[in-house]
């Protein structure tokens, strides 16, 4: 099969892998149909975020089930899946404690990091983190349910109410998806993107009637936005001092974006005078998943995709990223999309 591996230098190779087979009893090979280009993809690949050389990237997926171990019951070869990309042990004493998302034993289970993921024709993965796409629900909009599960995770984490304001620092996919979320808990929300391609997409995006309204675009030193908050979510992973400035007395914070070279500088005492608090979600809790397929029954996430390319356009993918030095934005979400030529290799 064909799939995108990771080379030293940090940058994707078309490769020919052997198709993945069920391995263990629960195993279940799926055949994707497509997968999203995650922002971590996308740090990975511009030296923000750690993988391992040599895995194949990708998380982001749908697809088919093409084969199952013997002990797999909820799935049979033809059904319609999305993938739950965070893996958990379920024995150490974090998982015990039903905290999936902070397991102990992740080393060798970060799909598209260091455990080969779904930039590929067929990947291989645990029944548990498998979840049927409901019927009725497009490939389009299943393959954004992932990112709707991260949303879910830090709108949740910083307890939005119906009725509040969110200002989600950050106009590209994430921070759209997370406007979504925001929007159908019941907030008004303002996404600050300085970029200004990106501006012009998620302004198109969200004049759908759909939206109602509640969701508008403005750049990030628009003054509306100063101290307007009651939620902040920093979509971008490296703008903890500008998310404060938009914060109200009291306001959250949460710290949603993964970005490892990122360091802020911030006035303890402002915290403690404003009573602001700083909230880091992690990644989701594998019990939200469900959750975000649910809500995605009433949420357009298919307007998100821009672009999408087959496997060997990769570079032409990320390039619209903005992945490649000198490069402008010029998407959204992009999709990869494997051709499945018959190989059987």
């Amino acid at each position: 099969m064909k799939a995108l591996t990771l080379t030293e230098d940090r940058s994707l190779e078309l490769v020919d892998r052997p198709r993945p087979e069920p391995r263990e009893a629960t195993d279940v090979v799926i055949r994707i149909v497509q997968s999203g280009i995650c922002g971590t993809d996308r740090s990975v690949l511009v030296g923000k975020f750690p993988a391992e050389p040599g895995v194949v990237m990708g998380h982001e997926a749908v697809g088919v089930v093409e084969a199952t171990g013997p002990g797999v019951t909820r799935f049979a070869p033809g059904d319609r899946i999305i993938v739950n990309p965070t893996l958990y042990c379920g024995s150490c004493a974090t998982c015990l404690e039903g905290h999936w998302n902070f397991c102990s034993n992740k080393a060798g289970t970060e799909v598209g990091l260091d455990y080969d993921g779904s930039f590929a024709e067929f990947m291989r993965l645990p029944e548990l983190f498998c979840h049927a796409i409901p019927d009725g629900m497009s490939f389009d909009r299943a393959v954004v349910v992932e990112p709707l599960a991260c949303a879910l995770n830090n709108i949740e984490a910083g307890r939005l109410q119906p009725g509040e304001i969110a200002v989600i620092v950050g106009g590209g996919p994430m921070g759209a998806v997370t406007a979504m979320a925001a929007a159908r808990y019941g907030a008004r929300v303002l996404v600050v993107e300085p970029d200004p391609v990106r501006q012009s997409l998620d302004r198109e995006i969200f004049a759908a009637p759909e939206f109602e309204g509640r969701i508008s675009v403005h750049a990030p030193d628009d003054v509306e936005l100063t101290h307007r908050a009651h939620l902040v979510v920093d979509s971008v992973g490296n703008l903890l001092e500008q998310s404060l400035g938009y914060a109200v007395q009291r306001g959250r914070v949460v710290v949603m974006g993964f970005n490892s070279n990122a360091t802020a500088a911030v006035r303890p005492l402002e915290i403690l005078q404003r009573g602001l608090q700083i909230i880091g979600a992690g990644d989701y809790n594998s019990m939200i998943f469900p959750k975000a397929v649910e809500l995605a029954r009433s949420i357009p996430l298919e307007r998100l995709i821009t672009h999408r390319f087959p496997l060997e356009d990769h570079a032409e993918a990320f390039k619209a990223l903005a992945a490649v030095p000198g490069a402008d934005y010029a998407a959204l979400k992009v999709v990869l999309v494997p051709d499945h030529d018959g190989s059987t290799s």
